[in-house]
């Protein structure tokens, strides 16, 4: 099955100046319904489907599954306070900060500056676990996003676990189980060098002359970032959502069904997010469609028609990927551009009507 309409709002998009590429996946019960690539990746050469995209935040769940791993193992309980693997955390009124908190973005520790990417690894990790707690602020009771802080703490407990690189885990235990074999969070550089044009250029289309980001350069992609910066072909983040919809029929991939359930049920729920500055629901790692607040500017949503208990997460003002239990469904895309906010919402929102809509599941 194709898809057409909705490969012709990513088309128009081109038009407009949204983005200069893109790249749709759609699956329903594990049928493909579109694996797909219109416009550019770079000046002069053409998106492919297996162009390497720059997902953004839509990395976040991905981080949040690989601690759901060592959850089942026995490794940690969500409520573990992040000090009992990072003692150094406990600095400035953070010794009650849990992962629940973190997962679920109440935490309160919004460090702005994290320092990526011209800082090591542990040269962040030190700066961020010295911050203080922000003001007024009781873990688990207020809300706020976090850009990076917390996704770099929540890669630091996986490495102080584990023994292991954040990387190096994500990849063993999460992508190449999954065969998500061209997905990196942190990519080695000798597969930077080797992919090469692959991977696509990215451009802050908020602007005429649509200049390019510097996110698709090398500083960029070989180290990690654990919330932002993982790279691969759209319809592989499609699969990793795949996997997670298998627990819903009761099957395993990597997690266990209860373990689904468990990290997309909403943990935090009717907070107002004050990042985001809305109410907003969250599971652990991911968001919970929040549509039923009825606020016609809330960010990552997945559109009109997606259905209560849809999970998923988008990436700054260029992807969205999610799962839709109720109708068995997967959609993953993403572009190369970045416009303004409200420019984004409504291609994003034009997006998933279009899906919905040609596969006959559009709520009246």
């Amino acid at each position: 099955m194709s898809l057409p309409k909705t490969l012709q709002v990513l088309t128009d998009g081109i038009t407009q100046g949204l983005h200069k590429g893109a790249q749709l996946y759609v699956s329903r019960a594990g049928e493909v319904m579109e694996d797909a690539a219109v416009g550019e990746a770079r000046p002069g050469q053409s998106m492919t489907t297996d162009t390497l995209m720059l997902w953004l935040s839509s990395t976040k769940p991905t981080t949040a599954v690989a601690l759901a791993v060592l959850w089942e193992r026995g490794e940690l309980t969500w409520d573990d306070p992040i000090a009992r693997f990072i003692p150094e955390f406990a600095e400035g009124g953070k010794e009650r900060v849990t992962l629940r908190h973190a997962l679920t973005h109440t935490g309160g520790f919004r460090v702005l500056d994290t320092g990526f990417p011209r800082l090591t690894w542990e040269e962040t990790i030190a700066r961020i676990a010295a911050s203080r707690i922000e003001p007024r602020w009781e873990p688990g009771e207020k809300a706020g996003y976090h850009l990076a802080s917390s996704w770099f703490i929540l890669g630091e407990v996986i490495q102080r676990i584990t023994g292991r690189a954040y990387s190096e885990f994500l990849r063993a235990e999460v992508f190449e189980p999954l065969g998500m074999l061209d997905s990196w969070v942190g990519m080695p550089l000798e597969r930077f060098q080797a992919y090469g044009p692959r991977i696509a250029a990215f451009y802050n289309t908020e602007h005429p002359d649509a200049p390019e980001h510097p996110w698709h350069h090398e500083n960029h992609i070989v180290r990690p970032s654990p919330g932002g910066n993982g790279f691969g072909p759209i319809r592989e983040l499609g699969k990793f959502y795949e996997s997670l919809l298998a627990g819903f029929d009761g099957r395993r991939t990597i997690l266990r069904p209860q373990t689904v359930e468990a990290l997309v049920a909403r943990h935090r729920t009717g907070l107002y997010d004050h990042t985001f500055r809305h109410v907003m629901d969250w599971g652990l790692g991911f968001i919970v469609n929040s549509s039923h607040y009825n606020e016609p500017t809330l960010p990552y949503a997945y559109g009109p028609h997606a259905t209560r208990r849809t999970f998923g997460h988008s990436g700054y003002r260029s992807s969205t990927a999610f799962a839709d239990p109720e109708h068995r469904l997967v959609v993953a895309v993403a572009t190369n551009g970045t416009p303004a906010d409200d420019q984004n919402r409504e291609r994003l929102r034009q997006v998933t009507t279009a899906v919905y809509e040609e596969l006959g599941l559009a709520r009246g």
